[in-house]
C-alpha cells in the first residue's frame, strides 16, 4: 500500500507536499513550526491540512502494522494463498482487513466449532458442493457417533447447518455488500423503554430515520438516550433483500436434499451471526462519524473563543456572583496583576445592596476601574442589576460585560490555581479567572481543560483521549499562531509552545525568576533541559519586547536573520527601524521576489512572509476578529417582543444552529435555516463563536425560557 499516494488522493494534495510533510513530522517538527517555518517544503500546507495528515499517517501505518500481525497469523496456521495475501495487502481500512481476517482468527468456543470437533465439516463439505446423490438422512447417518456425541442423523445435520452458518457469515464479500445495503438502506428505529414521561428525549419515544440521513447530533442524542436507559434503538436492515443476496450466492444449484438444508443456515448465519454484528458495527461507525464532525465543531467553537481580542490597557473588575456566600470580587491591573479582592452581599438572602454599592464605589475611585467583568453563573441577573443601577449613580465612565464562568470553578479548585493564589479561597481565584479572561482570553483560558469551556455539544459522551487529543491540537495552533511574550507568559502558556513540554515550561519561570528578564531568544539555550531541537521548534513563536535585537520582537525565526538583517539593509532600512513601529511600504521595494529570495539564499514563501513581519512587526492576529460588545444597561426577557432587532454575541455553535448572547441571561437559539438565505449544511460555514450580529426576535417563551431568534433581516 502506498501510503503517501493515499495521503495525496485523500487530503487532495501534491505527492512532494505528502512526502515532505512525512519525513518533516518524523524528523520530531511540531505541526505549527512546520505550518510556520517550512513552508517552502511542503508548499504551504496549513495547521489544519497538516494535522489531519498526521492523524490520517498514524492510522495507515497502523493498518500496515495490522496486516502484517494478521499474515502472520494466517501463515502460521499454513492456509496463506497468495490470492488471499494480495487481498489483505490492497485493504485500505481496518474493516476491510478484519472481514478477511475472520475465518482464521482464534476463536471462543463456537456452535460450529463444536460441530467439527464431533467430525462434522465432511457432512457440511457434501452439502455445501450440493451435488448429493443420496437421500441426506442417509449421508448423515454415517456421522453418527456415541463417543463423539452425534446421537442421530438429524443431530449430524444441525451441526453440519451451525458450520455452514458460521462459514456464511465469515464470507468477506458477503459481509461487505450486507454492511453495504444496511448502511443505505436501513431504517434507525428508537422509542421510550418505560412508558412516555417527560423527559428532554420526547422527540425520540417515536423516531424513524434513515441510516444514511442521520445527523450526528441526532445520534448522539440517540446514544445519551439508550445509555441512560430511557431509549430502546436499533437498525431495521432490508432482511429479504440480504436473505435472497445470501441464497443466490450459496445455493448455486438445485438439489432437493442441500436446498432446504443451505436456504436454514443462510437464514440462521443472518439472523444470529451476521445482522447483529453488522448492526453493531453501523452504530459504531455512525457513532464514531458523529463523534468526529462534534469534536471538529468543538474545535473551531474552542478556536474562535480563544482567539477573541484581548482588552487592552483597561483596570477590571471581576465579578463572581454568588447568593448565600456573596459575591466575590478581585480589582485586576492592565497587565493582570490582582491589586484587590472583596466579598459583597447584595444578592438574597442579605439583601445588602447599599453596602454593597458603597464598596464598589470606593474600590472604582481608587483603582481607577474602567470595565466590569460578570460571570453568567447563579446570581447574574441580580448582580447585573445591581451593576447597571450603581452605574447610573457614579461620575466614572465604567461599562460591564457579561462573560462565560465555563471552566472557572475548575480552573479556582485546581492545583494550578492554588499554586498561583495560595493564599485566596476558590471564590477569589474564580473572579480573577473572570477578569482576566476578558483581558485576555488566550492567556487565562489555557489554564483550563479545553473540554470544561462549554463550547461544543455532547462532548461528555464522546471518546474522551480523543476529544482531548484534537482540543490540545486547537489550543497549541492558537498560541503559536499568537506567540508568546517570553517574560510575562505563565508556565500554562508556554507549555504550548512548539518544543516546549511542561518540565521546559517550568524551566523557563524559574530561569527568569533567577536571572532576571531574557534579552534574547539565544538565551533560552541556557534553560535547562532546553537544546537545539527544542531552541528550533520554539524560537520563533517567542517574542522579547525592548531586547538586544529587534527581531527578537517579531515572527521572524532566528535561522532567517541574516536573510532578514541583509534585506533591511538592502532596501536602504537598519534594525533600529522596526522599533520605531516596522517599515510599512517594504513590500513594494522589493521588487523582484523571486530573484531576490536566491541572492539571499531563502525561499521565496519565506521572503514574502520575513517583509510581512517586517511591516508590522509583532502584530496580533486577534486584533482582526469582532470587539466584544460591552453594556451600559439591562434587559429582562419580558422586555423581547416579536420583531425587535437587537446586537448580540454568538456563544456556541452546533450541528442545528448557533446560540446568542443578547443581554439577557438567556442565549437564544438562531436555527441553521435562519442564519442565512442560501443553503448550508452546517453553521460554521456562516457564524463563528465571538461574531457580532444582528438578530430579530421570532418568538419568546417566558415559561420555558426560550428565545428563536432569525439573522434574515
Amino acid at each position: 500500500m502506498d501510503i503517501i499516494q493515499i495521503l495525496k488522493e485523500e487530503l487532495q494534495i501534491g505527492r512532494g507536499q505528502a512526502e515532505a510533510a512525512v519525513k518533516l513530522i518524523d524528523e520530531g517538527n511540531t505541526i505549527p513550526f512546520i505550518a510556520r517555518y517550512r513552508k517552502e517544503a511542503t508548499g504551504s500546507l496549513n495547521d489544519e491540512v497538516l494535522r489531519n495528515l498526521d492523524e490520517r499517517l498514524k492510522y495507515l501505518r497502523n493498518l500496515e502494522d495490522r496486516k502484517e500481525q494478521i499474515l502472520s497469523s494466517i501463515r502460521d496456521q499454513e492456509k496463506l494463498t497468495p490470492e488471499l495475501e494480495a487481498r489483505i495487502l490492497e485493504a485500505r481500512t481496518l474493516v476491510a482487513v478484519e472481514d478477511l481476517y475472520l475465518p482464521y482468527r482464534p476463536k471462543r468456543r463456537t456452535r460450529a466449532g463444536i460441530a467439527k470437533e464431533k467430525g462434522l465439516e465432511p457432512l457440511a463439505d457434501l452439502i455445501w458442493l450440493q451435488t448429493l446423490n443420496e437421500p441426506l438422512l442417509k449421508a448423515a447417518e454415517r456421522f453418527i457417533s456415541e463417543e463423539k456425541g452425534v446421537a442421530d442423523a438429524q443431530e449430524a445435520i444441525a451441526g453440519a447447518r451451525d458450520i455452514l452458518a458460521e462459514r456464511i457469515s465469515e464470507t468477506a464479500e458477503y459481509r461487505t455488500y450486507i454492511r453495504k445495503a444496511a448502511s443505505e438502506e436501513g431504517i434507525l428505529e428508537s422509542s421510550a423503554r418505560d412508558g412516555n414521561a417527560e423527559s428532554v428525549y420526547e422527540m425520540y419515544y417515536s423516531f424513524t430515520e434513515p441510516v444514511k440521513k442521520l445527523a450526528g447530533h441526532r445520534i448522539l442524542a440517540l446514544n445519551r438516550g439508550e445509555k441512560e436507559k430511557v431509549l430502546t434503538v436499533k437498525i431495521t436492515a432490508p432482511d429479504e433483500k440480504i436473505l435472497r443476496y445470501l441464497e443466490k450466492k450459496t445455493i448455486t444449484r438445485s438439489n432437493a436434499e442441500t436446498t432446504p438444508v443451505l436456504k436454514e443456515a443462510v437464514k440462521d448465519s443472518y439472523e444470529r451471526l451476521i445482522a447483529p454484528a453488522i448492526e453493531r458495527e453501523i452504530r459504531n461507525a455512525l457513532s464514531e462519524e458523529a463523534e468526529a464532525g462534534a469534536v471538529r465543531v468543538f474545535g473551531k467553537n474552542l478556536e474562535q473563543l480563544l482567539m477573541q481580542p484581548p482588552i487592552v490597557g483597561r483596570v477590571v473588575l471581576g465579578w463572581d456572583p454568588a447568593f448565600r456566600t456573596g459575591c466575590k470580587l478581585a480589582v485586576v491591573d492592565a497587565t493582570g496583576k490582582v491589586l484587590d479582592t472583596v466579598v459583597i452581599y447584595p444578592t438574597p438572602p442579605q439583601n445588602k445592596v447599599a453596602e454593597a454599592k458603597k464598596k464598589l464605589k470606593e474600590l472604582i475611585s481608587r483603582y481607577g476601574i474602567t470595565l466590569i467583568s460578570v460571570g453568567n453563573g447563579t446570581a447574574s441577573r441580580e448582580s447585573e442589576q445591581i451593576i447597571v443601577d450603581l452605574l447610573k449613580e457614579i461620575p466614572e465612565q465604567v461599562q460591564y460585560i457579561i462573560v462565560s464562568e465555563a471552566g472557572a470553578s475548575v480552573y479556582s479548585a485546581s492545583k494550578l490555581a492554588t499554586e498561583e493564589f495560595p493564599h485566596f479561597d476558590v471564590g477569589q481565584r474564580s473572579a480573577v479567572s473572570i477578569a482576566r479572561r476578558l483581558q485576555d482570553p488566550l492567556a487565562e483560558l489555557v489554564k483550563i481543560d479545553p473540554r470544561s469551556i462549554g463550547v461544543g455539544q455532547y462532548q461528555h459522551d464522546m471518546n474522551q483521549k480523543k476529544l482531548s487529543e484534537a482540543l490540545q491540537g486547537v489550543v497549541e495552533d492558537c498560541v503559536n499562531h499568537v506567540g508568546v511574550d517570553l517574560n510575562t507568559a505563565s508556565a500554562s502558556l508556554l507549555e504550548y509552545i512548539s518544543g516546549i513540554n511542561k518540565t521546559i515550561a517550568r524551566n523557563i519561570v524559574a530561569y527568569r525568576e533567577e536571572n532576571g528578564v531574557f534579552t534574547s531568544r539565544r538565551e533560552l539555550l541556557k534553560v535547562p533541559k532546553l537544546g537545539p531541537k527544542a531552541f528550533e521548534q520554539c524560537a520563533g513563536f517567542t517574542r522579547i519586547q525592548g531586547g538586544r535585537n529587534p527581531l527578537d520582537a517579531t515572527s521572524v525565526h532566528p535561522e532567517s536573520y541574516k536573510a532578514a538583517e541583509a534585506l533591511l539593509k538592502r532596501l536602504g532600512f537598519t534594525l533600529s527601524d522596526l522599533t520605531a513601529g516596522g517599515v510599512p511600504g517594504i513590500g513594494k521595494k522589493v521588487g523582484d521576489y523571486k530573484k531576490l529570495a536566491a541572492e539571499l539564499g531563502i525561499g521565496e514563501i519565506t521572503l514574502r512572509d520575513i517583509v510581512k513581519e517586517l511591516e508590522k512587526p509583532a502584530r496580533d492576529p486577534r486584533d482582526e476578529m469582532p470587539k466584544p460588545i460591552l453594556r451600559t444597561d439591562v434587559m429582562d426577557l419580558a422586555d423581547l417582543k416579536p420583531g425587535m432587532i437587537l446586537k448580540g454575541t454568538v456563544r456556541n455553535v452546533i450541528d442545528f444552529g448557533a446560540f446568542v448572547d443578547i443581554g439577557v441571561h438567556q442565549d437564544g437559539l438562531v436555527h441553521i435555516s435562519q442564519i442565512t438565505e442560501r443553503y448550508i449544511k452546517h453553521p460554521l460555514e456562516a457564524v463563528s463563536v465571538g461574531d457580532v450580529v444582528e438578530v430579530k426576535v421570532l418568538s419568546v417563551d417566558t415559561q420555558k425560557k426560550r428565545i428563536s431568534l432569525t439573522m434574515k433581516l
